[in-house]
């Protein structure tokens, strides 16, 4: 079973994330912020990361450095999902090492097909 973690500090979004990919047959761990999300990732090694930028005490693009710095992380796949939609913004979380970048508000149906093709590589 794949393992995802989703980390955002938005309830509903978290809510509806989780119930999604359960139902899509994923392994599903939640955190609010950055530094709950390295803890978890540290722990459970998941295959991919719905990560926000705009959170509390640890922010997504610090999450995702400290992430890409440890060479035990490095299959691990990352797609921002955040309101930061500004192409400077974009295109600094795909320097950061991001494999994709969604805007919010999004689809998740999108998020979803976008989630299971990373995967199948």
């Amino acid at each position: 079973m794949k393992k995802l973690l989703i980390v955002d500090d938005e309830p509903n979004i978290v809510m509806s994330l989780e119930y999604a990919f359960k139902k899509q047959g994923y392994l599903v761990f939640i955190a609010r912020d950055g530094s709950e999300a390295i803890k978890i990732i540290d722990d459970e090694l998941p295959d991919l990361v719905v990560l926000d930028i705009m959170m509390p005490k640890v922010d997504g693009y610090e999450t995702i450095t400290t992430l890409k710095k440890n060479p035990k992380f490095n299959d691990i796949k990352v797609i921002f999902l955040s309101a930061k939609s500004k192409t400077k913004n974009i295109e600094k979380g795909l320097r950061l090492g991001a494999d994709l970048y969604f805007t919010k508000p999004f689809s998740v149906k999108k998020l979803i097909i976008a989630v299971n093709d990373l995967l199948k590589n």
